[in-house]
């Protein structure tokens, strides 16, 4: 990735037309819970996103292997999507813009307060 490419984003529009071609190929089932786990994600995203593009490539991953073996989806992830993406995420580590937030404020008190 080059510098012009990580200012105007043009990578991450590459990857993602990426993923959606790759999921256009999955059955319908799927498809609809990909549609609900990349949009749970997005919530956990940094300023530019990039935190979540390995995220979103696992799961994707995850969801076209389940499918050639012929699972159903419900079996794999089970009903709770939002739960499986705030696990997914927590496990990951990846922390939004107010997490950080949240961390240099409470760091900015503490210091403050003598701790």
């Amino acid at each position: 990735m080059n510098f012009w490419e990580k200012i105007t984003g043009s990578d991450m529009t590459k990857e993602m037309k990426s993923f959606e071609s790759r999921a256009q190929k999955l059955p319908t089932d799927y498809q609809a819970v990909w549609e609900r786990i990349n949009s749970n994600l997005w919530q956990h995203s940094d300023f530019t996103g990039r935190n979540l593009m390995p995220i979103l490539d696992g799961v994707l991953g995850l969801l076209e292997e389940s499918a050639t073996e012929g699972q159903s989806v419900q079996d794999v992830l089970g009903d709770d999507i939002q739960g499986f993406c705030s696990a997914l995420v927590g496990e990951e580590g990846a922390k939004s813009f107010r997490d950080k937030w949240r961390e240099q404020l409470n760091n900015n008190i503490a210091k403050k307060l003598g701790e």
